[in-house]
């Protein structure tokens, strides 16, 4: 039996990174999976991937009506949602085809801050939330499974709007968890360190040098989308019955240290 048997499970950001490897390990283990994204062909390739039972939805969250569009998708085919991945965001590649949203706060205009607070990063997964949380309430279960970073849990030197967006997903998890658990609907946040995704493509040939790669990772190496999709699968599945508002760390133990060797 899959851990995931009998379960509906809604993903964003779904066609590549983290995403794409939790749509298909989670069809592994025998969720019935409703992937998103903005790239229907590459969807479509991952629900491939992941077994074929499911289906996708191809939308932008920075369009406030694709929640809906996607979470009624799959209530239509479905009946209902058990479980909720939001992990569709941005970061590094983005503050390079969009300059100055993944800068401080001395160098971001009030347009890059709102990219970034505003778009995907934040906003999107209100608006994923607010589709799903009705129909998880109703129904009196639910996981819902926050992508957040370990830049929301410590500083950055830039970044700031995205520290900000992340740290704000933790404790939205935190708060929804005390909320919505008397509905019989978990919520938590995973926290991945440098995961090897096209998200931080332009910074991943700073892991060849190991002086460098030990500075920015203490395990020396960047994770791989599969180590951070077993945390997501963990909190969504009924192994973690008992955890509610809890922020995973799955960052080769970045966090832990007080500098970096």
């Amino acid at each position: 039996m899959g851990r995931l048997d009998d379960k509906v499970a809604v993903i964003t950001g779904a066609s590549s990174g983290i995403g794409r490897a939790t749509m298909e390990l989670f069809g592994r283990e025998g969720a019935t999976v409703v992937g998103t994204a903005r790239r229907e062909d590459q969807l479509e390739e991952v629900l491939a991937a992941a077994g074929g039972n499911g289906i996708v939805v191809p939308g932008d969250l920075e369009d406030p009506e694709t929640g809906e569009k996607v979470v009624q998708a799959a209530i239509d085919e479905y009946g209902r949602v058990d479980i909720l991945v939001n992990n569709a965001g941005v970061g590094w590649q983005y503050g390079l085809d969009h300059p100055g949203t993944m800068a401080g706060v001395h160098e971001a205009s009030l347009e890059n801050w709102r990219d970034i607070i505003g778009g995907v990063d934040l906003e999107g997964f209100f608006i994923m939330i607010r589709a799903v949380l009705p129909r998880m309430i109703e129904a009196g279960q639910g996981s819902i499974v926050n992508m957040a970073s370990m830049a929301g849990l410590t500083g950055l030197y830039d970044a700031h709007a995205y520290t900000a967006a992340k740290g704000a997903l933790i404790n939205l998890s935190r708060s929804m968890g005390i909320t919505y658990i008397k509905n019989g609907v978990r919520t938590n946040a995973v926290c991945p360190g440098f995961v090897d995704t096209p998200m931080i493509a332009p910074a991943i040939s700073l892991f060849n040098d190991p002086a460098t790669a030990t500075a920015m990772a203490a395990m020396g190496r960047a994770g791989r989308p599969e180590e951070v999709a077993y945390a997501a699968l963990f909190l969504a599945s009924d192994e973690a019955s008992y955890v509610n508002g809890a922020a995973l760390v799955v960052d080769g133990g970045n966090t832990a240290r007080s500098f970096a060797a």
